[in-house]
């Protein structure tokens, strides 16, 4: 199924460096990614990418390249069975130190990795049965630093907003309202098209995935996109249905969007503090957890999260509200009789 899909349509869902320099069963996997667990082009990229380190850093371990060839420059493309079948678990952990001592990932990135290999070895032992057992399937996941999401305040957001101006205003304006009412992330916001929003005041977005999800518009943001489609460009575009559009008359980019919010952000002071399009998802998402009592599983839907747990994150943040709730305990002013 897989080898035909090679030569067919299939094959131009996957890059140029994918088909010319993968080794067959990586590229199996990755169309395995694309068609069947519907994983997006970033996904299967940064799978790619993993999965291509590992196998350079093993060539290099095994002595079987030349010590003098660039890492970047170890062919994959000449992967076959034998170099697979021969991977142990040592193998794995030695990666991991490699990639800490060498390379300084840092645990998020490892992580990352660990269950690219994990999964690519799974797909070669329980799909393609070139393996008896997975021999990374103990491989340990590496421990992360849970950190709270950072996010703009509601009077940072109203600055934010109100500091939008220039020649595409009104785009702008709508751009921020959306992150920031809406929750949305970046690769969300620029594949919207204009056949998204619904005249019933909802709009469709495909998330992770391939996943659509309904999320509903607000006054602002009803009235932000009307003021937009008033004046967005309707000649000469390349790509009609965008729903942002560059002054290039072409879709805006995420590279494009994101130099946006920074210059704005950049304007009210904050360029310093680390924000980016993604504090805005979190602003949105904090704004309606401890400002409008949404309900974490409603906020779930909204933010399209896979697990509760992503979510969760967003509970934790007001100390205010978890004394308020301790209070608010009908028993909170119980106390012991004494004898």
């Amino acid at each position: 199924m897989y080898l035909i899909s090679f030569k067919g349509v299939i094959c131009g869902m996957l890059s140029k460096d994918y088909k010319d320099l993968a080794f067959p069963l990586l590229r199996e996997y990755l169309i395995h990614l694309r068609v069947i667990k519907s994983k997006s082009e970033k996904t299967i990229e940064e799978y790619f990418i993993d999965i291509r380190t590992f196998f350079r850093f093993l060539k290099i371990h095994r002595d079987l390249v030349s010590s003098e060839l660039p890492f970047d420059e170890i062919p994959i493309d000449d992967i076959g069975t034998d170099l697979i079948k021969s991977v142990s678990l040592a193998d794995a952990y030695e990666f991991m130190t490699y990639l800490v001592d060498e390379r300084n990932n840092n645990s998020s990135t490892r992580l990352r990795k660990t269950s690219s290999l994990r999964g690519f070895f799974n797909f070669l032992t329980l799909k393609k049965h070139i393996l008896d057992e997975n021999p990374l399937k103990e491989l340990e996941t590496p421990q992360q630093k849970k950190s709270k999401p950072k996010f703009l305040t509601l009077e940072q957001s109203v600055q934010l907003l109100e500091a939008v101006d220039g020649k595409h205003r009104e785009r702008d304006y709508c751009i921020i309202t959306l992150f920031l009412n809406c929750g949305l992330r970046l690769s969300e916001l620029v594949g919207l098209n204009v056949t998204d929003i619904n005249p019933d005041n909802f709009i469709r977005v495909l998330g992770k995935g391939n996943k659509e999800r309904i999320i509903y518009l607000n006054e602002a943001c009803v009235s932000a996109i009307n003021d937009y489609l008033r004046v967005r460009p309707a000649e000469g575009l390349e790509d009609r249905n965008a729903l942002f559009i560059s002054a290039h008359k072409k879709r805006m980019s995420t590279s494009m969007v994101q130099k946006l919010v920074y210059k704005y952000i950049e304007k009210i002071g904050l360029s310093a503090q680390g924000y980016s399009c993604h504090k805005l998802r979190h602003t949105a998402a904090t704004l309606m957890y401890q400002h409008g009592n949404v309900d974490v599983l409603v906020l779930q839907d909204i933010l399209g999260h896979a697990n509760l747990g992503t979510t969760q994150i967003y509970t934790h943040l007001n100390t205010k509200q978890k004394e308020d709730a301790a209070k608010a305990n009908p028993l909170s002013k119980i106390k012991k009789k004494n004898v």
